[in-house]
């Protein structure tokens, strides 16, 4: 049975337009004519048919993967709601993962925070890209940026 990858990854609202879902894996060009591209993978678990998070890479055409990180469900409560309505212990090997069986097998997730740290992680490697708005934001862990204090000679402390 299909993951139905596309209608996860629609369920995401990634804000490229120039992209592809290939079997379970989502390709897109986030910068127009820029030579690195975002692939998006399941990463499976220890359990055959299993998954527990999103890979994120970034890869160069001849020079191949540049960078990747690993997106939990569980570091970003994707399955928090329907573990909990279930009962599911965190003990149980179905705890924040799904299989490719059921329909969807994703049903129940909560992308936000998910969505939020893909978000993060493109605007390192493809600054200005985010063009669709975020949609509100999961409390939790997130990056603040620090005003740059002025570089101004005469202001500050003086010993």
């Amino acid at each position: 049975m299909s993951l139905q990858a596309p209608e996860f990854f629609a369920e995401l609202c990634l804000p490229f337009h120039d992209y592809a879902v290939v079997g379970n894996t989502y390709f897109a060009a986030p910068v127009p004519g820029g030579p690195l591209r975002l692939r998006i993978d399941f990463s499976a678990t220890i359990y055959a048919d299993t998954y527990g998070g999103l890979r994120v890479a970034v890869v160069h055409p001849e020079r191949g993967e540049i960078d990747a990180v690993k997106l939990s469900f569980l570091d970003h409560g994707t399955f928090h709601r329907r573990d909990e309505a279930n009962n599911t212990s965190r003990r149980s090997d179905k705890y924040a993962t799904f299989n490719k069986h059921g329909q969807p097998p994703w049903e129940g997730a909560v992308t936000t925070g998910l969505r939020d740290a893909i978000e993060q992680y493109t605007a390192v490697w493809f600054p200005g890209t985010w063009t669709a708005p975020s949609r509100a934001r999961a409390a939790g862990r997130t990056a603040h940026r620090t005003p740059t204090p002025p570089d101004t000679p005469g202001i500050g402390r003086r010993r």
